[in-house]
């Protein structure tokens, strides 16, 4: 999908991201007090959204990539990058900018359940539950926003966009 700024709207401007952003550390903080976790990044979208949550939560850390990819709409999802560390034992959270459909999420988590870490939780900045083919349910939502198509802050179209400090949706 091919565009032009000036068919886009502002969605949520870069004031309103910190601020959930903020919100989403607190929580997390809360519920991990004491403990080191360890930040799952999807590349490439959440690269943004991992950066700043990680800056604002408080706690031991580290932060671990994996890059996936859906052959085709519906189709066989495809590890490109796996995550380097052993998950064994660790708290992990799963740093999502949004949650579409579900099916390259549910995936992840199926793989990472599968290496037995202490806990496994999903953070997401947008949840988009109308577009959700799985039952899947995030544990942090920074928001939960209706069926439309957003770009900026990680999220793109064709690999535009993803540099915009606030979220863009089409004005029509």
């Amino acid at each position: 999908m091919s565009f032009n700024k000036s068919e886009l709207v502002v969605f949520m401007n870069s004031s309103e991201i910190k601020e959930i952003v903020k919100k989403l550390a607190k929580q997390i903080e809360y519920d991990y007090q004491d403990k080191e976790i360890l930040f799952i990044c999807p590349l490439r979208g959440s690269i943004h959204f991992v950066s700043d949550l990680s800056r604002e939560v408080h706690l031991p850390q580290q932060i671990d990539f994996v890059h996936l990819s859906s052959v085709e709409k519906g189709g066989a999802i495809k590890i490109i990058k796996d995550i380097g560390q052993n998950i064994t034992g660790k708290h992990v959270i799963v740093v999502e900018e949004i949650i579409d459909t579900g099916r390259t999420l549910n995936f992840l988590k199926t793989r990472l359940l599968a290496s037995s870490p202490a806990s496994l939780k999903i953070v997401t900045l947008l949840d988009k539950p109308a577009r959700r083919e799985l039952p899947l349910r995030p544990d942090y939502i920074g928001k939960t926003i209706d069926d439309r198509y957003v770009i900026g802050y990680g999220m793109d179209s064709s690999e535009k966009g993803r540099n915009y400090p606030d979220i863009y949706s089409f004005k029509n």
